[in-house]
């Protein structure tokens, strides 16, 4: 195992620092390494393997497409495009859709859009547009998207920034409506923030901020590419409070782990700017992208994957709350994501989640102090039960 680190450390950017496991093969909610060692994978992969590791049925669509013809480019037209726009649209109730490749693609394509959207429709001046998005926001790591990040880390040596973004409380709906004008194009949210320790906002935030923003004529943009698609329990987080959103974005899960995609979900009023040439991506919709999202999408309401997220979820997290440990400050999570904000210790969650590890769950710290439990969605009550004796034995251990 050591070479492979090694290797890594020798050649590669050190923009991370992973736990030092080495896997080499994955099986539903089970990964081993490269000596043989096998783990619960309690991440999946940042919710990108809600479905589990390469699920049968995702890997025959990919495979299968793969010996037809992987891309074409949007020069040209495909034969599983439209097929995929009208099941995610069906299935997530969106006029209009506009696929891309990464999460990160997504929320800077409709920054795009709704800033045209204003400027056409809503009559804000040139130049003038602005966005609101919440403090502890997570949206990505490009350039734009760091910049209305207010982690310091993430803005750290890169400016300087594109301009024309509002900053306002998370979960704070009189703070929205003041922070709104005439200039205002979008309101960008999680509906729970992920990367900032699964904050979950007060019951009705959303329902509230719909009603402001149609009130005032805001598009409201839903970021789900980590809670959507089955993780809260739900198809879209959006639906606990019965909303939809004027956009809504999604990823990761699209392809359940095995190929990049993401997408843009809508109303015509917003996608409906875009003409040619205003947006494009050369492996965005590519029929190979569009088949395993196809596949990956059945998958999860075929096999109930999205009524078990709910089960499970709430049997984990009522499970995890009755562990008492004098290291655990606090368990939130809805669905099958779910954090465990400990208190300030020396060595942070990274010592807990290097103990699990050692105890075969693989599991990440976020923020320092909050420990990530987010198991693919076909997890059973007995892989819990295994999973919650170590846990146990760890939080109330010394570490």
């Amino acid at each position: 195992m050591r070479q492979y680190i090694e290797l890594e450390e020798r050649y590669g950017a050190k923009n991370y620092k992973p736990l030092d496991v080495v896997l080499e093969r994955g099986e539903g909610i089970w990964v081993w390494d490269v000596e043989g060692r096998k783990y619960m994978d309690c991440l999946s992969s940042y919710s990108a393997v809600n479905q589990g590791h390469c699920h049968p049925r995702i890997v025959e669509a990919l495979t299968q497409q793969a010996r037809r013809i992987t891309l074409t480019s949007r020069a040209f037209r495909n034969d599983q495009l439209g097929l995929f726009y009208q099941e995610i649209c069906t299935l997530t109730n969106s006029h209009m859709v506009l696929p891309m490749n990464s999460g990160a693609e997504a929320v800077e394509t409709v920054i795009k859009a709704v800033r045209k959207w204003g400027y056409r429709e809503k009559g804000v001046p040139s130049d003038k547009a602005q966005v609101i998005v919440c403090a502890n926001n997570f949206h990505g790591r490009t350039i734009t998207i760091v910049g209305f990040s207010t982690e310091k880390q993430y803005r750290d040596g890169f400016g300087p920034f594109t301009p024309g973004f509002v900053v306002i409380p998370f979960g704070d709906a009189d703070a929205l409506e003041r922070s709104i004008t005439p200039n205002t194009v979008g309101f960008l949210v999680e509906p729970i923030q992920g990367e900032a320790g699964i904050i979950i906002p007060p019951v009705g935030y959303l329902k509230s901020a719909r009603e402001i923003c149609s009130k005032n004529n805001v598009p409201l943009i839903l970021d789900e590419i980590q809670t959507g698609l089955g993780r809260t329990g739900r198809l879209l987080a959006e639906m606990h409070e019965g909303i939809e959103a004027d956009v809504s974005l999604v990823g990761k899960a699209l392809s359940g782990g095995l190929y990049p995609i993401s997408a843009i979900l809508s109303n015509k009023d917003v996608l409906g700017v875009f003409m040619p040439g205003d947006h494009g991506s050369t492996f965005g919709g590519n029929p190979l992208a569009c088949a395993v999202a196809r596949t990956a999408l059945k998958v999860l309401i075929d096999e109930k994957m999205i009524e078990n997220s709910e089960k499970m979820g709430r049997y984990f997290l009522d499970a995890l709350k009755r562990i008492k440990s004098p290291h655990v400050r606090e368990v939130r999570g809805r669905g099958l994501f779910i954090g465990v904000e400990l208190e300030a210790v020396a060595g942070g969650a990274r010592k807990f989640c290097e103990a699990l590890m050692s105890r075969g769950i693989l599991c990440k710290e976020t923020h320092e102090n909050v420990i990530r439990f987010a198991p693919p969605l076909i997890v059973e009550k007995q892989d819990l039960d295994w999973a919650l004796e170590r846990i146990e034995n760890v939080l109330t251990g010394s570490v």
